[in-house]
């Protein structure tokens, strides 16, 4: 059985998309053959993520351009030319791990879609991920060139679908198909084969990273959030599984949802990357690191002290489980930076319409504890959200003036189908009912009054700067921009 990986990227960065890893380590152990087309680096094809955000301050300059080399030629005549070489019994274009939205894969569904109506091919085409889990009777006919859909965790539906291919009849029973019933939550991470970061091209784990240029790859320890905030695909990965949300933001069960790999598994795989790929830095994508399991990551811990490896993790978390208990165990744990969400300073705002429930206070006191221990500090932001004014983003800039983070990033809001906060703002007629091109880093594709599209752009290029210099400069860079 060939199975051909589609990577249908444009940030022209390195991302190793954890599925891709997962998926494979799945499919070789069963003998399957795997080859990845991976997009990121064609020249015509990307848009450059990195000079778009080092232009607007969110990153340090760095010698990443001059190390990658882009690719000439065109995307879908290489991907032809690859799919008759390789001749795939099977095409797969998109799935979920905890690399969640972050990194643009969100959109991989439809752009994989637009390369797939221009080839040609007799490989059954298969796609999973947050859409077919949230709006499965809409796929086939968003989405036609793509033969079938999986919901939810899709590592073993796709391992089933690989063993029966070429019977229809057990195909058409698959669980976890869309139309069909769901599969099981995968309860034991370790069950899935060490991921296969085989199948990148070298120049993938080289990766831009405050201002230097490390070799790293995207991971996972965990998967599940122990919170269901409005807006994010978390919350749709959780109501397929049955768990809905209680009170505080937590939801019902929380224990049964939230799954890790063993520390075992976990210092084998990190040692193994490290050894074989060079890779120093471990960019931790769960959804919080912080409520994996403590024995585990004390285990973890354990191991570390006792190995050679020249690491650093980065991780993401939130604000609750920063204490300095927690802070002595991050620094065990080689954690070089802590990402954590803000999103928006108005602690009403966050609570009614995000979901989110941790005070200015709260944040205040774990970016504090974080910068005492030297752990590098990230602020995440959103603009651009329903019901968000111009008044909040700016009080949202002061705040981080108050924090005075290391690394500040602003996304633009996504309406993440099926989530409240899309669903509200569909309602509200800020979006469509569908959006398609939807890229929190590189675009916004809002229609709101409250705050233009011409504002949000505006400050998603000024609102670092404004947070070194403070919001009193808006009028000037205003006038530069040529909106007063």
């Amino acid at each position: 059985m060939k199975i051909l990986f589609l990577n249908p990227s444009k940030w022209g960065r390195g991302i190793t998309p954890i599925w891709i890893a997962s998926h494979s380590a799945v499919l070789r152990s069963m003998g399957c053959k795997i080859k990845l087309f991976d997009c990121t680096f064609y020249r015509e094809w990307m848009v450059d993520e990195t000079e778009y955000n080092t232009h607007n301050l969110q990153y340090k300059p760095s010698e990443y351009a001059k190390i990658i080399k882009l690719k000439e030629g065109n995307v879908v005549k290489e991907l032809q030319k690859t799919i008759d070489s390789f001749e795939p019994n099977m095409i797969f274009v998109s799935a979920f791990s905890s690399h969640l939205h972050g990194e643009g894969e969100y959109v991989n569904i439809q752009y994989a879609h637009e390369l797939m109506k221009q080839v040609s091919t007799e490989a059954l085409k298969v796609a999973g991920g947050i859409q077919p889990t949230a709006i499965p009777n809409e796929m086939p006919k968003r989405f036609p060139s793509i033969d079938y859909f999986i919901q939810g965790e899709s590592e073993f539906v796709l391992a089933e679908l690989a063993e029966n291919l070429g019977s229809n009849g057990k195909l058409e029973k698959t669980c976890g198909l869309i139309f069909n019933g769901k599969q099981d939550l995968i309860k034991n991470m370790d069950m899935i084969p060490p991921y296969d970061y085989s199948v990148f091209e070298s120049q993938i784990f080289f990766r831009p990273y405050n201002g230097r240029v490390e070799r790293a790859v995207d991971y996972e320890i965990s998967r599940g959030c122990m919170y269901s905030c409005s807006y994010c695909v978390e919350s749709i990965i959780q109501s397929y599984y049955g768990f809905v949300k209680a009170k505080s933001g937590v939801i019902t069960r929380a224990k049964e949802y939230l799954r890790n790999k063993s520390a075992k598994r976990v210092f084998e795989e990190i040692s193994s990357l490290n050894r074989h790929y060079n890779i120093n830095l471990f960019r931790c994508q769960d959804a919080n690191f912080l409520t994996v399991n403590k024995d585990v990551l004390n285990e973890l811990a354990d191991m570390l002290d006792n190995s050679n490896l020249d690491i650093m993790l980065y991780i993401e978390t939130r604000p609750e489980g920063i204490n300095p208990e927690t802070v002595r165990l991050l620094k065990r744990l080689k954690i070089d930076g802590v990402g954590m969400g803000v999103e928006v300073s108005e602690e009403g705002f966050r609570m009614e319409s995000l979901n989110r429930f941790a005070s200015q206070e709260k944040i205040l006191n774990a970016f504090r504890l974080l910068e005492e221990a030297g752990i590098k500090r990230t602020a995440y932001n959103i603009i651009g959200l329903p019901c968000q004014t111009e008044e909040m983003i700016l009080d949202t800039i002061n705040f981080n003036r108050r924090l005075k983070p290391d690394n500040v990033t602003v996304a633009f809001y996504s309406p993440y189908i099926g989530t409240r906060e899309q669903i509200k703002s569909k309602e509200m007629g800020c979006f469509d009912d569908y959006e398609y091109n939807i890229d929190g880093q590189l675009r916004t594709v809002s229609k709101s009054t409250l705050v233009s599209k011409e504002l949000l752009n505006f400050y998603k290029k000024y609102f670092i700067r404004m947070v070194r210099e403070g919001t009193e400069k808006s009028i000037e860079f205003k006038r530069m921009e040529g909106i007063l």
